[in-house]
């Protein structure tokens, strides 16, 4: 299964701006809808939902998640929802609807049904691979992600409750939002178009109908929609497929820092530093880091001059940096600006979010 390669469309042109009356999307719409799937996990285990919990900010399983029985043991069902990026049967959906399961299901839009088999998982993203044996389905054409403007027309498509296939339409309401706790590597697209339990893993897609996310959490009180959705951007889940596919895991850049929140304090501390960016805590020995002579108390500001505004954004940028590529640090010290260079180490596995 590992190394098989995807054919993947994608079309890396800005969506069309031009304001103009419109009375139904449904043609753009059923070009895309049969690319959309439902997927149902199950596992062995014991019942009751750890992502049910947080009362803020929630994932999107089905129905069946609310009516698991705590502490005895029974068959846990999940329901999400994905979409085909490829004619061979590649499937993108999110890593919490299909982690840890026994088996895998995929149904079409049209209610053909596949037994899937788990390609990776990558909970950095919470972007998962599955993929169904079969030629020439309908595949999705992807966008790319870093044209998209706030206030950008979206459709989010996926199967909420358990009810059927189901498109919403909102806007972007916001872009390269972080520090949720989410996943490790956050970056989403915000958006209003109303996401529901089952819609996880679903696409979201533009007036093109082309996919610019996945949509993955939504921020809420009450456990259900009220307004705030997340979708981890297509550029970064679809680097994150390619190398699932490839290699069967995520290899990320490594830069052996301890990232610190820019606190006040920490500014008086550093000689008046600017706010925005990334605060260098610690330095791992022998370190990517160490090797350019980056310091406990200097501040990112930039990486290969894309701006850094705090630590989630410098986590981001190293990760998806390939490992053995040089990278240009512009480092606030002492009040002075200055750049380092450095090779770009592999992110060992046993090291966790708060490092870079």
């Amino acid at each position: 299964m590992q190394g098989t390669p995807a054919t993947i469309t994608v079309e890396r042109s800005e969506p069309v701006r031009t304001v103009s009356a419109t009375t139904s999307f449904a043609p753009v719409l059923e070009r895309v809808a049969p690319s959309v799937v439902s997927v149902y996990a199950s596992k062995n285990g014991r019942g009751g939902n750890p992502f049910l919990d947080a009362p803020l900010l929630r994932r999107f399983f089905g129905p069946d998640a609310d009516n698991a029985t705590p502490n005895r043991e029974a068959q846990e069902q999940s329901l999400g929802s994905g979409v085909i990026i490829s004619t061979e049967g590649f499937i993108l959906t999110n890593n919490h609807v299909v982690e840890g399961a026994d088996q895998v299901r995929v149904t079409m839009a049209n209610g053909q049904e596949y037994p899937a088999k788990v390609v990776g998982t990558d909970p950095g993203t919470d972007v998962a691979v599955v993929k169904i044996n079969g030629t020439e389905l309908p595949a999705a054409t992807l966008a790319d992600s870093s044209k998209i403007r706030v206030g950008d027309m979206v459709f989010a498509i996926g199967n909420p409750f358990g009810v059927g296939q189901t498109v919403t339409m909102g806007i972007v309401s916001g872009m390269e939002r972080t520090g949720f706790g989410i996943t490790e590597y956050e970056d989403f697209i915000q958006t209003d178009a109303a996401v529901n339990p089952g819609n996880s893993g679903g696409p979201l897609i533009d007036a093109e109908g082309r996919v610019i996310g996945i949509n993955t959490a939504i921020l809420s009180r009450s456990g259900g929609y009220q307004g705030i959705g997340f979708a981890v951007p297509i550029n970064l889940a679809r680097s994150t497929m390619e190398q699932l596919i490839q290699n069967g895991r995520v290899t990320r850049g490594y830069l052996g820092v301890y990232i610190q929140p820019v606190a006040p304090q920490l500014v008086r501390a550093t000689q008046g530093a600017p706010v925005a960016g990334a605060l260098i805590g610690a330095v791992a020995p022998r370190s990517p880091a160490a090797n350019a002579g980056l310091k406990a108390g200097d501040v990112v500001v930039g990486v290969n001059g894309s701006k850094i505004v705090g630590g989630p954004e410098l986590r981001l940028a190293i990760a998806q940096l390939s490992p053995g590529s040089s990278a240009r640090l512009q480092v606030v010290r002492a009040g002075k600006e200055l750049e380092l260079e450095t090779k770009v180490g592999a992110m060992p596995r046993r090291y966790g979010s708060q490092s870079g």
